[in-house]
């Protein structure tokens, strides 16, 4: 790689050294050119250094989309400095638990407090005269700790080096199509926090030195106006995003203001959920663009696969491995594995005439992968690099990957994880709630929602409302509940734990027949005897 290793804020740097006065960042009525961007870094890095900031300290970022967020974190990175970048809807219990577990020096995130869970807070990025302290640009080096939901429920810090987030820029840019070319002014409406946002948009942009057209939150028609008056010529996006345009041409009565959106669009992908077919089609036929839909993860740095790293856009398809990376599908055992090689000179991966292959785990191997979580790097990749990643795909005859289903109880709403343990375990603090299960069911706006499924204690009432504002107080929007079903007791394994399987038997994972509507409820019907397997 001819700059593996570079950190995002040696890409800045490398920007404005090329041509000091492109313009790298649109956002609203303010522009700043490269040269701007990388003094601005130097700027905020020596406010870190003032502050008593030390190389290797962890700093939580938790701003909106903006120039804000955009100096904080280069100017950290420029100061050697982790960044923890947080959910901008995270709760305060949420958050607490982000900035003990990183053992965070400092939190840049709006607001008058002084401090939070014993961190110090600044209301926005530190700024100081005088150089940036130099820091080697080691590959190796930690760069973001980027929290995302484990499998006990509580958000664990996927720790993401310099050289993997770099290496997953080069494997974009490798394809055929890449998704961002050097003259591209690239929308950067999804959430800088994220790691797509992070790395496949902004990442990308900087690798490039292209031009981030930057909104702070996401509005159909703002964004589609913004699009024309800007001419965008990529799109990075979540399947959300596309039925959100799609629908504001409905209620428009015109597909006009879709069309002159994405006139100038030249290349439109999708990620963090699957994209619906009806969905794929509506864009193609309305919008005239094609959707080049990928799949990734953030221990990933995050793409693993593209329709562009094979060129054939096909719908429900994430067609092959990005360049540079492996992927094997392993059958549910772990006995043995088919491996599909990342495509050379823009041919299909294992393209053959034979019916297809799967399904199969998806497991990966590649210099983009994470170093495990933080802080002892646990269930990071295996002693051979491998790393299972838990969802499931099957191969077609043209060697192109489709997404089947998750191994785990993954409730992926908006491509934000959400595990139903975590949910669970709020749910099951309030008093009139003898225990509770979480469930994802289809929703077409977000792809997934949360339904819990919850045993009421016997003489007490409890209704829809009292349990979203009480899970509301500790979980981000997204993870609360958007419908609750009562039961008078919940199916069990004969381990004892509450069997969701059971609760997907029984048709709760489908349309809301049945779910309690707002108002005060009792204990309700069982469902067996409660002890099934």
């Amino acid at each position: 790689m001819s700059e593996a290793g570079s950190s995002l804020a040696a890409l800045v740097r490398a920007a404005a050294q090329r041509d000091p006065d492109a313009p790298a960042v649109v956002a609203g009525e303010r522009r700043l050119t490269w040269a701007e961007l990388d003094a601005a870094a130097d700027r905020v890095a020596a406010g870190y250094a003032g502050r008593g900031l030390e190389a290797g300290d962890r700093v939580a970022v938790q701003l909106p989309n903006g120039l804000d967020w955009l100096r904080a974190v280069v100017g950290a990175l420029r100061a050697g400095l982790v960044v923890v970048p947080v959910n901008t809807a995270y709760t305060d219990p949420e958050l607490e638990h982000v900035l003990t577990d990183s053992a965070a020096s400092l939190l840049v995130a709006p607001g008058e407090r002084d401090s939070l869970a014993g961190v110090p807070v600044c209301p926005g990025p530190p700024e100081a005269d005088g150089p940036a302290a130099g820091v080697a640009d080691d590959p190796d080096a930690l760069a973001f700790l980027c929290y995302t939901s484990g499998t006990t429920g509580r958000p664990r810090g996927a720790m993401l080096t310099s050289g993997a987030l770099r290496a997953n820029q080069e494997q974009c840019l490798a394809m055929d199509r890449p998704p961002v070319r050097s003259d591209d002014r690239v929308l950067l409406v999804l959430p800088l926090f994220h790691v797509y946002g992070l790395n496949a948009g902004f990442g990308l942009v900087a690798a490039t030195g292209a031009c981030a057209v930057l909104l702070e939150s996401f509005d159909p028609r703002t964004s589609l106006a913004v699009m024309a008056e800007e001419h965008v010529t990529a799109v990075p996006g979540a399947p959300p995003m596309y039925q959100a345009w799609l629908a504001a041409a409905d209620a428009a009565g015109s597909d006009a203001e879709l069309r002159r959106g994405f006139a100038a669009v030249r290349v439109a992908s999708a990620g963090a959920a699957p994209l619906p077919r009806d969905v794929w089609a509506a864009m193609r036929d309305r919008a005239a663009v094609t959707v080049w839909e990928g799949y990734g993860l953030t221990e990933a740095a995050p793409v693993v696969a593209s329709t562009l790293a094979t060129g054939r856009a096909k719908p429900a398809c994430i067609g092959g491995p990005v360049p540079g990376l492996e992927l094997a599908l392993r059958d549910t055992a772990s006995v043995g594995a088919s491996t599909v090689d990342a495509p050379e000179d823009g041919d299909g991966a294992d393209d053959d005439s034979s019916d297809g292959e799967g399904p199969g785990e998806i497991w990966v191997r590649g210099p983009n992968l994470f170093a495990g979580y933080w802080p002892d790097g646990a269930d990071g990749p295996d002693a051979d690099g491998w790393l299972g990643t838990g969802d499931l795909a099957y191969r077609d005859a043209d060697g192109d990957l489709h997404l089947v289903d998750r191994r785990s109880d993954l409730i992926l709403v908006s491509g934000f994880n959400v595990y139903p343990a975590e949910v669970e375990r709020v749910l099951d603090q309030h008093p009139a709630v003898v225990e509770s299960a979480v469930i994802g069911v289809p929703d077409a706006r977000t792809g997934a929602a949360v339904r819990a499924v919850v045993v009421v204690a016997p003489g007490e009432q409890l209704t829809v409302e009292d349990l979203q504002a009480h899970a509301g107080q500790s979980l981000a929007r997204y993870k609360v509940p958007t419908s609750v079903h009562f039961l008078g007791s919940l199916p069990h394994s004969l381990t004892g734990k509450v069997s969701r399987a059971r609760l997907r038997e029984l048709g709760l994972t489908e349309a809301p027949d049945g779910v309690a509507p707002a108002g005060a409820v009792a204990a309700g019907s069982a469902v067996g005897d409660g002890a099934g397997g």
